[in-house]
């Protein structure tokens, strides 16, 4: 029993060691793609100049400087959002986390924020413990990113509408997009057969019996979707299978990472059509979400542009203005796109990788 507890131990121990064949291709690519936003040390509050700080103060702020790779490479800065399950509403933890200093989460609130969804942060890095499955008994919290909830949001979500989250599992979008409203049907789809025993148990543990019913769960491959679907959804949300950045840094097996490195030149392909698959299914005039939890440049900008090129029925929609309306809780990197915000990770507000677009399919090809 010691030995196996050792071993257990052990093998967590490793697994929250970086990567270095993951951790040097990260070095050379967003380097050069994000330029001085991977490796210049920034200060919460400000930059730290010789003259405007006493040295007295100018060292204790130094002490707590951190790049943005700082952060990325070190989960004990990492932060853990607590989204509330508006059918088992936690009213007793609500109090507790006011008095613990938590805040709700864009405070600074958006215009379509909807006042049903609940989700509380705090400042500083710590985590709720996660709540155990039970058969028959809904659980009263999710712990996400809090940067997992920007696509969610851009989708704008209202009642009555025909939903699909084409990339489902785990499952905690499909969770958040029942908290904003509620939807006339909601088809999540997952493709991976492990993955999607993953993502109906989510669904068991935060949706009521009554609201079941307007939920459907497929393993179909995403990419057939929109022939199986044609123009049948008001909005889609495609949350692409990407390179991972947080867990991809933190892989045990060297030889699987270094395979993963390999392969990921052709996760854009797969994106790509997974999106061309979420046009068809969408209804002209309805709205789409793309997401990843990557900073890569091909698998995010990249991705959106050759849409953009190659689709004469999809327009791009301006949502700079989340970037601006969460500042308070978010770090944004520039995207070069009004259509589309990357966030990064940052002292104190440790969010993301989290990049988000939004398109749009009009009337006439």
């Amino acid at each position: 029993m010691v030995l196996t507890r050792l071993k257990a131990k052990s093998e967590r121990k490793l697994a929250k060691q970086i990567c270095k064949v993951v951790l040097d291709h990260f070095e050379k690519q967003y380097s050069k793609e994000l330029g001085d936003a991977w490796n210049t040390v920034s200060h919460p509050l400000s930059s730290p100049k010789v003259g405007v700080y006493p040295s007295s103060i100018l060292a204790l702020l130094v002490a707590d400087m951190f790049s943005f790779r700082d952060i990325l490479t070190s989960p004990s800065c990492w932060q853990h959002a607590i989204l509330f399950n508006r059918f088992n509403y936690p009213f007793e933890l609500e109090k507790d986390l006011h008095l613990k200093g938590y805040h709700t989460l864009f405070r600074e609130s958006l215009p379509y924020y909807p006042k049903s969804m609940k989700c509380y942060l705090s400042s500083i890095p710590s985590r709720m413990p996660s709540e155990r499955h039970q058969i028959g008994n809904l659980k009263k919290y999710y712990l996400l990113n809090a940067a997992s909830l920007l696509p969610v949001l851009a989708l704008e979500l209202r009642d009555g509408e025909k939903v699909l989250d084409l990339c489902a599992a785990p499952g905690g979008k499909s969770v958040a997009l029942l908290q904003c409203a509620y939807p006339g049907y909601l088809h999540c789809n997952e493709y991976d057969s492990l993955r999607l025993r993953w993502l109906r148990q989510t669904l068991e543990s935060f949706i009521p019996q009554p609201l079941v019913n307007v939920i459907k769960v497929s393993e179909l491959d995403g990419r057939e979707m929109g022939d199986a679907q044609p123009e049948k959804f008001d909005k889609v949300l495609v949350d692409a299978p990407c390179s991972n950045d947080r867990s991809w840094l933190f892989s045990s097996d060297s030889q699987k990472a270094a395979c993963r490195i390999s392969q990921r030149r052709n996760l854009p392909v797969l994106q790509i059509e997974l999106i061309r698959s979420a046009v068809k299914a969408l209804r002209p005039g309805g709205s789409l979400v793309y997401s990843t939890c990557t900073l890569s440049k091909a698998e995010n900008q990249d991705v959106i542009s050759e849409i953009l090129n190659s689709h004469s029925n999809v327009t791009p929609v301006d949502i700079k203005e989340m970037a601006i309306t969460c500042s308070q809780d978010f770090t944004f990197a520039p995207t070069g796109q009004e259509c589309g915000l990357l966030v990064i990770p940052d002292k104190g507000k440790a969010w993301g990788p989290m990049y988000v677009a939004k398109l749009k399919k009009s009337w006439t090809i």
